[in-house]
């Protein structure tokens, strides 16, 4: 998995923009909320997102996953390497990310998109 192709999989969903924050982070959001933020520059590459509230427990726990860094207690993980998820992994938490955040926009931003 590279960051090209999770930046594939995120510009499927329905009114994703990417901008970089904190100087060197690609940021994927949607309504100007983020719901995926990667480290390109990193080595290995890593991401964070936002899981659902089941997920989170049982994924902060595994190997290569930890509460993400000030969005832990908003149900985000952090993955120390792209790479550890396939494919279709990535389509299922990038998708599932989209979502959640999707779901928490004002109706306003959410009829506009």
């Amino acid at each position: 998995m590279s960051i090209e192709e999770l930046q594939k999989i995120c510009k499927k969903l329905k009114g994703v923009t990417e901008d970089i924050k904190w100087e060197n982070h690609l940021c994927f959001n949607i309504g100007g909320k983020m719901f995926l933020v990667t480290a390109p520059d990193a080595v290995p590459q890593s991401a964070s997102f936002k899981v659902s509230d089941e997920e989170f427990e049982a994924l902060a726990s595994q190997k290569g996953f930890m509460p993400a860094p000030y969005l832990a207690r908003y149900k985000w993980v952090h993955l120390d390497d792209i790479n550890r998820l396939s494919k279709k992994q990535w389509e299922h938490y990038a998708t599932q990310s989209y979502e959640l955040i999707f779901a928490k926009l004002p109706a306003k931003i959410k009829n506009s998109l």
